[in-house]
């Protein structure tokens, strides 16, 4: 039976990211088994409609085909426990863990509850790495080469590491995301996970607001005065017209609906445009005469 992810965390099917992620986070503080009132299906429960959800390609095929998935096997591979190779708390690195303002690990949380019979699997270390990435990459999601140091039972190899990140799009400065399985290798454990920081460049033109791009135009004074079209460049280079509407005050903010940050089957963000009038300041003597006749007028 096809379970309802979006009523499982309590959003609706337009639900951004960050909505997503806002209500897992509540869940999970809710329902962590280690805590006193705590719920460990409804919790697990939680991290399964979060693990679909948060993932664009995942997200599409869900709202396509349902919890069965595309193949009948679900979302995670039909393996057991239903989470498709672990737990994935990345969100938790910004989010302040559970009540103290530190970040948890929960993988090593989660080891004692659902594990070996209460046997502490010993795990490898954590390999920490910063990954740079453009504006537009950022947006729009990228693959990169990194290379991530060759540790194994307690050792450095002195080699690195060589593996291929699929960047997801809409990845923000200062996200976490984490490589499961390429931290230190344990002989007789598990293998510790690659943290990857997000480190976002600054773009020439656009900034970003939650889901939408924010920009800044220049309008020349006769413009706003009769009003005009002017072409914009938008963050994939495609081009549109922008229509500047007759009598426009210096910064106006124009919507345009739909060229913000790519949300894959659903609603993308918005273009918001910050004007800004530009009056001139040499004039021809044709200019400042015709200029003189309108201050007559009293405008």
């Amino acid at each position: 039976m096809s379970k309802d992810y979006y009523k499982i965390l309590g959003v609706d099917k337009g639900a951004s990211a960050d909505d997503i992620k806002k209500a897992f986070r509540k869940l999970a503080h809710k329902y962590h088994p280690d805590k006193k009132d705590g719920d460990e299906a409804k919790f697990k429960e939680a991290n399964e409609a979060y693990q679909t959800l948060s993932k664009p390609e995942k997200r599409q095929q869900y709202d396509q085909f349902g919890s069965a998935g595309p193949g009948g096997a679900g979302f995670n591979g039909g393996q057991q426990g239903g989470f498709g190779g672990g737990f994935d708390f990345s969100g938790f690195q910004q989010g302040g863990g559970f009540g103290n303002g530190q970040h948890i690990d929960l993988d090593d949380i989660l080891g004692s509850f659902f594990g070996g019979g209460g046997q502490r699997v010993r795990r490898g270390r954590d390999i920490r790495l910063n990954v740079r990435l453009t504006f537009r990459d950022s947006v729009f999601g990228v693959e990169k080469k990194i290379s991530v140091p060759d540790l194994k039972d307690g050792q450095d190899l002195h080699k690195d590491k060589e593996i291929t990140v699929t960047i997801p799009a809409g990845v923000e400065n200062g996200q976490s995301l984490r490589l499961q399985g390429y931290g230190e290798q344990l002989t007789d454990g598990q293998a510790g996970n690659v943290l990857l920081t997000i480190s976002v460049e600054q773009h020439a033109v656009f900034k970003r607001e939650g889901m939408n791009l924010i920009m800044h135009l220049d309008v020349k004074l006769t413009d706003a005065v009769l009003g005009a079209k002017y072409d914009v460049e938008l963050l994939d280079e495609k081009k549109i017209k922008v229509k500047i509407p007759a009598g426009l005050e210096s910064g106006k903010i124009l919507r345009v609906k739909g060229e913000g940050i790519p949300a894959g089957t659903f609603h993308n963000g918005d273009l918001y445009i910050k004007t800004n009038i530009l009056v001139p300041k040499k004039l021809s003597k044709n200019a400042k005469n015709a200029i003189e006749e309108l201050q007559k007028e009293g405008l």
